[in-house]
């Protein structure tokens, strides 16, 4: 279903392309990103009950929405009709929307859990949908995350940003890191990665070209999941 408001879109076609979703199923699917997704799942199931409502914001095409929706009711959406669209074919369990964070088709209270796995952070929403005594889970990347990538495409590469936010409504519980090591020497699966990046955009032709010819790559990889209580 298409729930993106037209007053909302900002782009005819708003989202991630059919080619960058490809890039990334191409990625995922090679299981680099597999003990992301495993911790994601442990530490939902620490606390939330089978059976009740799951709802991922951002869900892209659904590579962590597969899992985390196990056992659950479930609902997803993305901004990306392409995204969307590859969810849906792989998951007949979820039902998918095209949405966006900050209006979010779904009704007061109605969340047990929200996840937003890299997806912007669209507080007052989320303090919306979940019921009180529901919880809200994060992922945001650690300061290494991809430091390789960036070693390939900028002479001075940067690390990220540690940060503790708080968000109204909402108590910060804890914080789980899980990091690791990539290794390749495929270009088809530098070439993905870096497609499925905000680097895609935000890189010079040089940089870009740097990954197009890559034939290895050796990065950190990281990722923290924040979960929060809603109050």
């Amino acid at each position: 279903m298409n729930l993106l408001p037209v007053q909302k879109k900002h782009a005819k076609d708003p989202g991630d392309t059919r080619e960058m979703v490809d890039a990334r199923r191409l990625f995922l699917e090679r299981g680099f990103y597999e003990p992301f997704r495993e911790t994601a799942g442990e530490v939902m199931r620490s606390v939330a009950a089978p059976g009740g409502v799951f709802l991922d914001a951002g869900c892209g095409e659904g590579y962590y929405t597969r899992v985390l929706a196990e056992g659950m009711r479930s609902y997803a959406f993305d901004i990306s009709k392409s995204a969307v669209r590859a969810a849906a074919k792989r998951d007949g369990h979820t039902l998918y929307a095209v949405a966006g964070s900050y209006d979010i088709p779904f009704g007061t209270g109605e969340a047990d859990f929200l996840t937003a796995i890299f997806s912007p952070i669209a507080a007052e929403e989320f303090r919306r949908v979940v019921r009180p005594g529901g919880y809200l889970m994060i992922a945001v990347p650690t300061e290494r995350h991809l430091f390789g990538l960036k070693k390939l495409l900028y002479d001075s590469p940067y690390e990220n940003e540690y940060r503790e936010t708080d968000y109204p409504g909402f108590q910060r519980l804890r914080r789980v890191r899980r990091e690791g090591v990539l290794e390749t020497r495929e270009n088809e699966v530098i070439r993905a990665l870096f497609a499925m990046t905000p680097y895609f955009w935000k890189s010079p032709r040089e940089a870009s070209l740097r990954a197009a010819e890559a034939e290895s790559l050796s990065t950190e990889i990281g990722f923290d999941f924040i979960l929060y209580r809603r109050e």
